[in-house]
């Protein structure tokens, strides 16, 4: 099974982005979506940006993974 990971983009260096998943903060290659900024939300999967997400359903998407594990 794969699953891919909202989280917030809080810096751009060239096509690498560092990614704050809800405290965890971890980089992805971003070179698959075009046309993305800092405090965009994305999915990533196996350390590649794979879709722009919108904010509240990202937001949300991590509050249910989080609460998975709790």
């Amino acid at each position: 099974m794969c699953l891919a990971i909202p989280g917030k983009i809080t810096e751009i260096n060239g096509e690498t982005a560092t990614v704050d998943f809800g405290g965890l903060v971890k980089s992805a290659n971003i070179s698959l979506v075009p046309n993305l900024e800092v405090n965009d939300y994305i999915l990533v999967h196996a350390g590649f940006a794979i879709q722009k997400v919108d904010k509240d359903i990202a937001k949300k998407d991590l509050g249910l993974l989080y609460g998975i594990t709790e």
